[in-house]
């Protein structure tokens, strides 16, 4: 099972140096990819997510270059908030710039507010997201590239760099619909949930889609400073059982130091399930 962890990209322990040494920290300990989330604005008052939360594709090119060898990853990228063609260019350029090393987490989104602030019709963010993950492929493929979608058209254009590698998409969302995306255009499912909750899904997936590159993620709330170590290892023990082949771990402390420590700690207890 490949092990992740998510860097501190948001709140009060993030920041530009926090994000490189963290990212380093990952890389040396062994961690297989470092992750980063996506909110563009945030409503006046509530409690989550948080407000203060560096743009996710710019935060993973700033852990890139300090980096060679960590995965990236986008934990998870709201696709219905940018255009397929900008979105395909911003991807296969970072890929390239890295060499080879970013996973796309990709979802639909949930916070109307923030539909509402670019403009983007919330009833709309399914389709919307098949269109664009239709379109990313596209770009990524051989030019001259054509596309004559609901909301995308264009014709003979010539989308270049293309990305360093293949791209992996793991499809965020447990919903039926981002279950039926999963299964027709990922290359992964990239799950929020606990082990008993995950166990049906994944024996699903696993019958649906079958073949050895279809990954299965998880994204945990685990901490290693505030997360009991039993409860992890309990609960890294039970994905493992289950068939799932990756997970993300999300420190939660409010500064660098105690974040490092907590990187840690994590490394130490999720290693033996790598």
């Amino acid at each position: 099972m490949n092990i992740g962890v998510h860097l501190p990209q948001f709140g009060r322990a993030s920041g530009p140096e926090s994000i490189r040494r963290a990212a380093q920290q990952a890389e040396e300990l062994g961690f297989d990819d470092v992750w980063v989330s996506d909110h563009l604005a945030v409503p006046d008052g509530v409690a989550y997510p948080p407000a203060y939360l560096y743009e996710p594709i710019i935060t993973l090119t700033w852990a890139a270059a300090a980096t060679r060898r960590v995965g990236l990853g986008t934990s998870v990228l709201i696709l219905p908030y940018r255009h397929p063609l900008h979105l395909a260019k911003e991807l296969s350029s970072l890929d390239q710039l890295s060499e080879g090393r970013l996973i796309l987490g990709a979802g639909t989104g949930w916070l109307a507010e923030e539909f509402d602030a670019l403009g983007v019709p919330m009833a709309e963010r399914g389709a919307r997201s098949d269109e664009c993950i239709d379109v990313l492929r596209a770009c990524w493929g051989d030019d001259p590239v054509s596309v004559a979608g609901p909301t995308v058209r264009f014709d003979r254009m010539k989308v270049r760099p293309k990305p360093g590698h293949a791209i992996p998409i793991w499809v965020g969302g447990a919903s039926e619909g981002a279950l039926a995306r999963v299964v027709s255009r990922g290359d992964g499912w990239h799950g929020n949930v606990s082990p008993d909750e995950a166990r049906p899904i994944v024996a699903r997936l696993k019958s649906q889609r079958p073949e050895d590159t279809f990954t299965v993620s998880m994204r945990t709330a685990w901490d290693g400073i505030d997360t009991p170590e039993d409860e992890i290892a309990r609960d890294a023990d039970a994905f493992r059982s289950l068939g799932v082949d990756h997970v993300v771990a999300m420190p939660a402390q409010g500064d660098l130091d105690a974040w490092l420590r907590s990187v840690e700690e994590l490394w130490r207890i999720l290693s033996p399930f790598r």
